[in-house]
């Protein structure tokens, strides 16, 4: 009879963790709302709403979700409430987007580094920024033309989300530069990509810019592969979502992650042996900037 107990004790605890919360993301119209940041409060779990608004996650019931979505409040809900999410549009509206005569005869590549080897990873889900401070040679090209990722994709097609942020006073990434998402896609293989970006009037911030990429968690960027346990043989099945953006190995004085629903700024305060600067995998972005 004990051991009867013991058996369902360990049927329950399995259960409760690995409990799937299913839900779907819409607006005040009750029209779905697709490409929404969904985080496990404090934990590094998250996942993103399919097209149709809907999502799945694995975490337990009584743990808090936070939805976010540009243009959208971010909203905390208890995951056993979460069947059905209603987002308010953000009262907040971005400045008019005022689109000046440009010439462009003029272009500069920013964001090249000297070690340009590039890696590929699985790093789970969060967001990656590279910061792009402001130097004075830019007053000349001041608008930016186009944003490069260097991309790794298994798929024949795979898409992610770009940020722009501005910079807050403390040198961390503020509010975003647009007031929509930015959804591209990239063909498979390893390659270089240009995204144009001169229809949204961004211009290079005084104070500099965090450009930054979202892994979206949907069905469409998922690659399933069977994996062998050299030991016992033991066939289990990997989930892996692409596109990865590939990462230079730089040394830099900070570096922000957006994880765990919120941003993480890591210093060389934080490593065993800190130095002037500390080695970090950065993502591989460059921008063009034009007049």
């Amino acid at each position: 009879m004990k051991e009867k107990r013991l058996l369902w004790l360990v049927l329950l605890f399995g259960f409760s963790v690995s409990a799937q919360v299913k839900g779907i993301v819409v607006d005040e119209f009750n029209k779905p709302i697709s490409y929404v940041n969904i985080w496990v409060e404090h934990e590094n779990n998250s996942t993103t709403s399919e097209e149709n608004g809907e999502y799945n996650i694995n975490c337990l019931p009584n743990k808090n979700l936070i939805f976010s979505a540009l243009g959208y409040e971010k909203k905390t809900v208890k995951a056993s409430e979460a069947e059905k999410v209603v987002l308010k549009v953000n009262a907040f509206q971005l400045s008019e987007v005022v689109i000046a005569k440009r010439f462009e005869t003029r272009e500069i590549e920013i964001g090249k580094v000297k070690n340009e080897t590039y890696q590929a990873f699985e790093n789970g889900p969060r967001i990656d920024a590279k910061f792009f401070p402001y130097l004075a040679k830019y007053k000349r090209t001041r608008y930016i033309k186009q944003v490069n990722f260097f991309t790794d994709n298994q798929l024949e097609s795979a898409s992610f989300k770009v940020h722009f942020f501005m910079v807050n006073a403390d040198g961390s990434p503020g509010d975003e530069l647009l007031s929509k998402d930015f959804i591209v896609s990239v063909k498979k293989g390893v390659k270089k990509t240009f995204f144009n970006v001169t229809d949204f009037g961004l211009k290079m911030p005084k104070t500099g810019i965090f450009v930054g990429f979202e892994k979206l968690i949907i069905e469409r960027n998922k690659l399933e592969k069977e994996v062998v346990d050299s030991n016992t043989k033991a066939i289990t099945i990997q989930k892996l979502y692409f596109p990865y953006v590939l990462y230079n190995y730089v040394e830099r004085e900070f570096i922000y992650t957006f994880s765990k629903g919120k941003w993480n700024r890591q210093t060389k305060e934080d490593i065993n042996n800190p130095s002037d600067k500390m080695s970090v995998y950065e993502p591989a972005i460059n921008l063009i900037l034009t007049n």
